[in-house]
């Protein structure tokens, strides 16, 4: 079946979590610069959430570039990554809200890590339909970043013994992927 629809449904659940994630926002009751104060927390969280979806629409814009048609697996494996994507709207209020306290840091990350997890499911899936000769097969390679995330996140459990450094090791993993995977663009254009 064709991968358009799969595409297009992705597109349009992650700007939908975009805009709850916007409208958690709240402008403040006074106009001063002083009443923004507070809101910094909130604020931070929403950039950080909003890098890391940028991070997944973007990859997963290139890794459906790299294939050619999906099935009821790969449907499904895509759900997967949608049902974990869709709980940062909520994380990220709540680590905001509360000032990156420990749990809330630790539960962000865990989201974080199982985001991360469904993504490369739908990487196998999409690598078992199209085998390991295709083009996103080569593309994919040895999926270093992939693998340096996952033991970053293994750091999850530091969060609660200090939520600033668990939140800077998230803030690593979304540099390490901000530029968005060129292995899949160069192999394309070979």
């Amino acid at each position: 079946m064709s991968k358009a629809r799969l595409e297009a449904f992705s597109d349009g659940v992650i700007a939908i979590l975009i805009t709850i994630m916007v409208l958690e926002l709240h402008a403040p009751e006074h106009a001063t610069w002083a009443a923004l104060i507070p809101l910094w927390p909130v604020f931070l969280s929403y950039v950080l959430s909003f890098v890391f979806l940028g991070i997944y629409w973007n990859n997963h814009h290139h890794l459906l570039q790299a294939i050619k048609h999906v099935d009821g697996r790969v449907l499904w494996a895509n759900m997967h990554l949608l049902l974990w994507l869709s709980l940062i709207p909520f994380v990220t209020a709540w680590m905001g809200q509360n000032r990156f306290d420990a749990q809330p840091v630790a539960l962000y990350g865990v989201v974080l890590l199982l985001s991360g997890a469904a993504y490369f499911i739908l990487t196998r899936a999409l690598l078992a339909l199209h085998g390991q000769s295709s083009v996103l097969a080569i593309a994919l390679g040895r999926d270093f970043k992939g693998k340096i995330s996952a033991v970053i996140y293994l750091a999850i459990p530091l969060s609660l013994v200090a939520s600033w450094m668990a939140c800077a090791l998230y803030v690593l993993v979304a540099i390490m992927w901000l530029v968005p995977d060129r292995r899949i663009e160069k192999t394309l254009v070979s």
